[in-house]
């Protein structure tokens, strides 16, 4: 998978990679010896919950509601879709940068949706529930508008090409925003897979809260799954601008058309949709697959975790033997995290953090600790435990392993340092973000040029002039250093589907 990044400027980038390999250098130094923050630090997990969702707030495109609490953004993007003659106003800006990629997008929708469904209970204890609801039809909203007609789905607005040029706020932003779709001639299986998986989802949420809002969700999933599956190909060849930021890697639209059916069986009880992932499950990879990685491209792990949930809820019918295969593979991530006998275990950082890639590591550490916390509740209802080359692992491990993670980014790391920009007193404040950098609108209405950004506010060594509350960035390096510069993306940059898991963690842990 491709990572977002100022792709355009290789001289910045060689730059980059000079710098991060000189403070690798020193903090293999200063930090290869130095222990970790107490393993039984105390941290608020509710404050950081709070948190977590004033980033999407922050991330919202289009016309801006009157109970906005991030107040330095304003509105943007309010001809997103003039020239193709539809309404695509709205929806979430990914990263930090300005383009609007539905695949990530809706898988972010998607996890929030799952989040709310698993840890709904906690989530309103902790008067979070109003605030993820407002998040998740945020975006369901957008999608509704993007499915213009039951088989053409707009799945990009913008481009990360000019995008990636420029170093502008959204509000004032000068860069194209042309929209490019997917349809019957243009096939893009797994963005329209991946949004029925997110409306899917998010009908289960609404299904108690607005019954009609719901039935229009399920039917467009429904929709779009059809469309998905009849007209098989990749987005990435039809919208080959995507390609090198949100393009498809290696399981290409199977993990995403079994991610849907599995969904899609959760909000509707229709045995179609179960038979169709126990029908596909070896064509389809999803029982082939033993992954150790979960995200935005590749579901294989979270598929496998849905398929355990009907069989440990005892809702496998004649599929036990199918779905006990996916089990088996669901358990592959979950021992491999746990760095457990009989598996080939992930790496970590001396600081004890999970290990996966340079760019924005976070997103992994947290949607593998979301499988891990979410599989092992499963486990627990059912009685059942995880068993691990022949050692059977106690929940209480599972637990205190996920604990460790979400703790790890709170602040109990070898730097003493929060990746959740404002949470704590040490947290990253230059963070990779146009709007964060730039002077907010409300206090300097001047437009800001495409490379003015870069000359002033890019460049500039003072703090963020909006703090980009609740962000998870992508973390440290594998030595557990951290640059805080505006130019490490690798570390320095927050995703919506950072947080989308950090929800879901957050209310699991308040709630021991």
């Amino acid at each position: 998978m491709q990572p977002i990044f100022e792709s355009k400027s290789s001289n910045r980038s060689m730059g980059l990679n000079r710098l991060i390999s000189a403070f690798l250098a020193i903090g293999l130094v200063l930090y290869s010896g130095k222990a970790c923050a107490r393993s039984d630090d105390k941290h608020d997990y509710k404050h950081a919950l709070r948190l977590s969702f004033y980033f999407l707030e922050a991330q919202r495109s289009g016309y801006l509601p009157t109970n906005q609490r991030v107040k330095w953004r304003s509105d943007s993007a309010l001809t997103d879709g003039y020239e193709q003659e539809v309404d695509l106003v709205g929806g979430y800006y990914d990263a930090g940068d300005n383009v609007k990629f539905q695949l990530p997008m809706a898988f972010t929708v998607t996890i929030l949706s799952w989040s709310v469904i698993e840890y709904a209970a906690q989530l309103s204890k902790l008067h979070q529930l109003r605030h993820a609801l407002d998040a998740i039809k945020w975006g369901t909203d957008y999608f509704i508008k993007a499915h213009s007609s039951s088989d053409v789905l707009w799945v990009e607005v913008g481009d990360g090409y000019s995008d990636h040029q420029c170093w502008q706020r959204p509000e004032d932003m000068t860069t194209s925003r042309k929209a490019y779709k997917v349809d019957t001639q243009n096939p893009g299986s797994e963005v329209a897979a991946e949004t029925a998986a997110a409306m899917a989802a998010a009908s289960i949420v609404f299904q108690q809260v607005d019954r009609q809002y719901s039935a229009t969700l399920l039917f467009r999933a429904k929709q779009l799954f059809r469309f998905a599956d009849a007209h098989r190909g990749s987005y990435s060849d039809s919208v080959p601008i995507a390609r090198r930021f949100y393009g498809s890697g290696p399981s290409k639209y199977e993990d995403e058309l079994l991610w849907a059916a599995f969904w899609l069986f959760w909000a509707t009880d229709d045995q179609f949709y179960l038979h169709y992932a126990v029908k596909n499950a070896r064509t389809l990879g999803g029982t082939e697959w033993a992954v150790t990685e979960f995200g935005w491209d590749m579901k294989f792990a979270g598929v496998q975790v849905l398929a355990s949930k009907v069989l440990l809820e005892r809702r496998e019918g004649n599929n036990s033997s199918v779905l006990q295969a996916y089990k088996n593979k669901a358990e592959h991530l979950m021992c491999s995290c746990l760095n457990r006998s009989g598996v080939i275990s992930h790496r970590r950082t001396p600081g004890g953090l999970l290990w996966f890639q340079s760019w924005n590591n976070l997103q992994f550490v947290t949607s593998a600790s979301f499988l891990l916390v979410v599989y092992g509740d499963l486990l627990a209802r059912a009685n059942q435990k995880l068993i691990c080359g022949g050692t059977v692992i106690p929940t209480s491990e599972i637990e205190k392993f996920v604990k460790s993670q979400v703790d790890y980014i709170l602040g109990t790391n070898p730097m003493n340092m929060s990746y959740m920009v404002g949470f704590g007193s040490k947290y990253p404040r230059f963070v990779h973000h146009r709007g964060a950098s730039i002077i907010s609108l409300k206090k300097d209405n001047r437009s800001v040029g495409c490379f003015e950004g870069y000359k002033v506010w890019y460049r500039s060594m003072q703090p963020d002039p909006n703090q980009l509350t609740g962000a998870i960035v992508g973390g440290p390096f594998m030595n557990d250093s951290y640059v805080d510069r505006r130019d490490n993306w690798d570390g320095g940059e927050a995703c919506t589907y950072n947080n989308a898991f950090i929800v879901g963690l957050l209310a699991r842990v308040e709630k021991k």
